[in-house]
């Protein structure tokens, strides 16, 4: 027979229980949007106590219905001073199972509709006190609806992932498609299973780059997820502030490594490493100390597909392309060692080499571009110091049509608002010392991210600070301003003051939607009331 102050307690953690889940019913039935994909949303039950540690006062319950990260959001559970006596050892004999068996009955049923629940449920109990501190933790499963959340995601596949355009997965699939694929339950936790999929993914939305960047984020953080969770916390102790490093555990608390788990490991770790960088280098530490010797490969010698060094008579260079790292040594400062390294860089590239990279320069010139918004990182150096040399501005502009892809960020600086196009500082630097590259620049405006890039928006005033404000500098200049940021403040230094200038400011905008033209206005004047005004002036003094 139950203890009676066992069942009390579970009998009080029940009637919360059911108000609650009334309530998150009536949420859940009302949400919009639930694909064939959704698992459910309830799957994580805690009860914790923490006791008083006196028998005439109560103890703390606490009801947690959704896994808590950072916070303490549990419903208190009304108890008396009779759970006191409810010894941890009592609790996990008669209470556990009996909870476990009511959620079981619930959890197994069909009454609280197909998103309720997922198929798998945590159960966790908590009791803590100064003598007593235990943890215990079950998983309850819906085999059939694992089954059929089977069937839902290979029926995605074949419909929404294999099929040809202009068949494309919803956005809110993403989510669960990436987490789904890194579901040991669901997936074969391989790379040859995952990855032709995340390509043909990746392939499908070429065309579409920003719901192509959605579903890389998406991908990204599904692996990262499945990296901290199902692999390293079982290896590794997480220590320091919040948590986020990690000590090795001891052998004898460390189970054994299975290659195939490694393998993947390793897969999903240059995933993130596309957005990561940082990231990537802690998890192939992680992996070094796990004995991996590819990791230790690929720290020092990267993937094996490019050479890892180049000696050339005035520069020498090595590479690491699953580190996206180049590095450049420059013997001598003269035209020709920027040409060899030029060339050494371009040719990475044409290889395939990854266009974000992170350059480490050894020069003893040091130039910058007029252009206070730029980082002053070794890769804008190593561009200015190239651009001092005309004679090699025609290898930089085909460096830069190489180099530019939107979405794409330089691995220079820290992910923020110094973080720039692949590009951006030789294109940056041949607009302002040559016409010849107007045309390079309004093509980098054209597809520069514009939502998650600002540096851009003080490059005007240097163009024109450069080349002043001319008939034939008004395209450049309005693709110039067109491609900054939401933020971007107008331009100092403008004056359209000829009937020419004015031609040429509305020929510009001529094919360009009221919005743009807007935009331009108040870039170029301040306000779109006092452009129209510098415009109707300008044009009253044609003669």
């Amino acid at each position: 027979m139950m203890d009676k102050a066992a069942e009390q307690l579970l009998d009080q953690i029940w009637t919360l229980l059911m108000s609650i889940y009334e309530k998150e019913k009536a949420r859940i039935d009302g949400l919009k949007g639930l694909g064939p994909l959704h698992p459910g949303i309830m799957d994580y039950m805690r009860v914790s106590i923490r006791r008083s540690g006196s028998r005439s006062v109560a103890d703390q319950v606490g009801l947690d219905v959704h896994e808590p990260l950072f916070s303490d959001d549990a419903y208190d559970v009304e108890v008396g001073p009779e759970s006191a006596a409810l010894s941890g050892d009592t609790l996990l004999r008669e209470f556990f199972p009996a909870w476990r068996a009511r959620v079981e009955g619930i959890f197994q049923s069909e009454a609280y509709g197909a998103h309720f629940f997922g198929y798998r449920m945590q159960l966790v109990l908590e009791v803590q006190s100064e003598t007593e501190s235990l943890v215990h933790r079950e998983y309850l499963r819906n085999e059939a609806k694992l089954e059929k959340l089977k069937q839902q995601l290979n029926r995605f596949i074949e419909v929404k992932v294999l099929k040809d355009l202009p068949v494309l997965p919803a956005e809110n699939d993403d989510f669960f498609f990436a987490r789904h694929l890194m579901n040991p339950d669901l997936a074969a936790q391989d790379p040859d299973v995952v990855e032709p999929l995340n390509q043909r993914l990746n392939a499908k939305m070429l065309a579409f780059p920003k719901r192509l960047e959605k579903w890389r984020y998406a991908f990204v953080s599904a692996c990262k997820d499945w990296a901290e969770e199902r692999f390293l916390d079982r290896y590794f102790e997480r220590t320091g502030h919040y948590e986020l490093e990690r000590a090795l555990l001891p052998d004898d608390q460390r189970p054994p490594i299975q290659p195939s788990e490694m393998t993947f490991f390793l897969y999903v770790t240059l995933q993130i490493g596309l957005k990561e960088p940082d990231t990537r280098k802690r998890y192939l530490d992680y992996a070094v100390q796990l004995g991996s010797e590819q990791a230790a490969a690929y720290l020092t010698k990267g993937s094996g597909q490019f050479a890892a060094g180049h000696t050339g008579s005035l520069m020498s260079g090595t590479c690491n392309d699953v580190l996206q790292t180049i590095n450049i040594r420059i013997d001598a400062e003269e035209e020709a060692a920027y040409r060899e390294a030029l060339d050494y860089v371009s040719g990475l590239l044409r290889e395939g080499f990854p266009r974000g990279y992170q350059l480490k320069l050894k020069s003893a010139a040091k130039h910058w571009l007029p252009i206070a918004s730029l980082a002053k990182s070794n890769l804008h150096q190593f561009f200015a110091n190239a651009l001092q040399y005309e004679g090699l501005h025609p290898l930089i502009a085909d460096y830069a049509e190489l180099a530019m892809k939107e979405f794409a960020w330089y691995g220079d600086v820290e992910s923020g608002v110094k973080s720039v196009m692949p590009g951006t500082y030789a294109v940056f630097g041949l607009g302002l010392v040559s016409e010849t590259y107007f045309p390079l620049v309004r093509r980098y405006m054209e597809i520069v991210d514009s939502e998650h890039q600002s540096a851009q928006d003080k490059y005007a005033e240097a163009f024109v600070a450069q080349h002043g404000v001319t008939v034939a500098s008004m395209p450049t200049l309005v693709a110039i301003v067109l491609g900054g940021s939401d933020m971007a403040k107008p331009v100092k230094g403008i004056a359209i003051d000829t009937p020419e200038l004015a031609d040429a400011l509305r020929e510009a905008l001529a094919d360009q939607p009221d919005h743009k033209r807007d935009v331009v206005l108040y870039r170029l004047f301040g306000s779109e009331k006092k452009g129209l005004a510098a415009l109707k002036q300008a044009a009253s003094l044609r003669s």
